[in-house]
């Protein structure tokens, strides 16, 4: 007898469409189309270009500032030492990178739970130079509505002529870019007579062309997708970010529903908020997102859409502040400024700022306390220990003395720690700016002191002074002395 098989359910799957413009974040490519971001102007924009401003003459000048009759700012590689304006620093000083990067870290923590990414939208390199080569494109190519036109004309004259200009101009810029950073590694000035020649060496052809096109293409190609796809700050902002963090945001409750209307209309009667839908917040978003649907991870903070929508209120006689910076409670509780700034101020704030001002104050004082040389003691392995005819016990050291100082400077090495201990050789060491310095160091402990020490290594310490603004300056190093038995 055969069992019938038990019917069982089916659950029918239907294919549903895929809203490309929701997904394109999690894609590969950006489906939607290229971007045209629309020119704005306004208060963040104005702040926005100064930043420009100040980023680029700091990165473009400072490679031409001189200090001490050197470059201000050099990572000579070759020479294993970091120039910062008075400060010399060698590997074993990459500590201080290291504080650094944490101050850079603890940084970044504070100001985007306190307002978001603000380092995004007004000092990121991808942002600031996006933002030039996008004033490059408008002057060869004209706004939105103009280079929407020329890309889908045909090639003629106009366009080949036009579309050749801001090439030039965007390769230009990206070579200058890439001349100046290797700049930070060459002296700039050995490396400008090296272009008149073109004799850059290997690797600084390397270096200038490979960060050239570097630029080239990721601001004026790849601009929103290094934001959208690449960057991981985009991904991390969620967890950085509350309701009580300042960032840009629509206010739905205000502005919806959303409808065009004439200037002189009463939205209430038309049972319409103040947004009129004119997607001007849209076309000037370098990202192209609709901050009206609420904070994206593709949202890099650039408040542009805040600039043009304030000026739309403004022709239609509505209050400013239909998108503008407040946070999510502040948006659904109707806080006013000074509310949502006493909420701002919560335990994750005060902690990073806490943490980051002690990392400053460590910074600081490693630096100011920091000597103007470290010594280095290596005891002689070949002969740990030697008799000498009269009965004395001679141990031979080996000093180095690095001289992270911009001048010569003289050291004089003494020794303590057993009684009777002589140093035998001449103690002074002369160190040029910059150098190391070696000098071969015997001592001798007398032969009835040395009975007392048969067979043990006793403790010693090596002292090592210089002057250094006129104050004495003095590093001690441990060491053993060994008597044979």
């Amino acid at each position: 007898m055969t069992k019938k098989p038990i019917p069982q359910k089916i659950i029918p799957i239907h294919p549903v469409p895929v809203d490309v413009a929701a997904d394109s974040v999690f894609s590969l490519s950006d489906e939607s189309g290229k971007i045209y971001p629309r020119s704005v102007g306004g208060f963040f924009t104005r702040l926005r270009w100064v930043m420009v401003w100040v980023t680029q003459l700091v990165f473009y000048g400072i490679p031409w500032l001189q200090w001490n009759d050197r470059q201000a700012v050099l990572f000579d590689l070759a020479g294993s030492r970091f120039y910062i304006f008075g400060l010399v620093l060698h590997p074993q000083d990459l500590i201080y990178l290291a504080v650094l990067l944490v101050l850079a870290a603890l940084a970044l923590f504070f100001f985007t739970a306190v307002a978001g990414r603000l380092w995004c939208g007004y000092a990121c390199p991808q942002t600031v130079y996006t933002e030039i080569f996008l004033w490059l494109e408008r002057i060869t190519e004209g706004d939105r509505l103009a280079r929407m036109r020329l890309d889908a004309a045909p090639w003629r004259a106009e366009k080949i002529i036009r579309k050749s200009a801001k090439q030039a101009l965007w390769i230009g810029l990206g070579l200058f870019t890439g001349f100046t950073f290797v700049g930070y590694f060459t002296p700039i000035h050995d490396l400008v007579q090296e272009l008149l020649t073109l004799s850059f060496s290997p690797w600084e052809w390397f270096w200038v062309l490979f960060y050239g096109l570097a630029t080239y293409g990721n601001a004026g190609y790849l601009r929103e997708q290094i934001c959208k796809q690449m960057c991981p700050y985009a991904r991390i902002q969620s967890a950085l970010t509350d309701m009580d963090s300042m960032v840009i945001a629509y206010d739905s409750v205000r502005g919806d529903a959303r409808g065009s209307r004439a200037r002189a209309a009463d939205p209430k009667a038309l049972g319409l908020g103040d947004c009129i839908d004119c997607t001007l917040c849209v076309q000037v978003c370098p990202t192209g997102i609709d901050i009206r649907n609420g904070l994206q991870n593709e949202c890099i903070a650039c408040a542009a859409c805040i600039d043009v929508c304030d000026e739309v209120m403004v022709k239609m006689n509505y209050p400013k502040g239909l998108i503008r910076y407040s946070s999510g409670r502040g948006i659904a509780d109707k806080l006013t400024p000074r509310q949502m700034v006493k909420r701002g101020w919560r335990p994750r704030v005060w902690l990073y700022g806490v943490l980051f001002l002690g990392v400053v104050a460590i910074f600081v004082g490693g630096l100011s306390t920091r000597k103007g040389f470290a010594v280095d003691i290596i005891k002689d392995r070949g002969t740990m220990a030697r008799e000498l005819g009269n009965g004395d016990i001679e141990n031979i050291y080996r000093l180095k003395v690095m001289n992270t100082t911009e001048h010569t400077q003289t050291y004089t090495a003494s020794v303590q720690g057993l009684p009777g201990l002589a140093l035998v050789t001449d103690p002074v060491l002369r160190v040029p700016a910059t150098g190391i310095g070696s000098l071969t160091i015997r001592l001798t402990l007398p032969f009835e002191t040395a009975q007392a020490y048969r067979g043990k290594a006793s403790p010693i310490h090596f002292r090592v002074e210089t002057r250094e603004r006129d104050k004495a300056a003095v590093v001690e190093e441990k060491s053993t002395f060994v008597i044979p038995r």
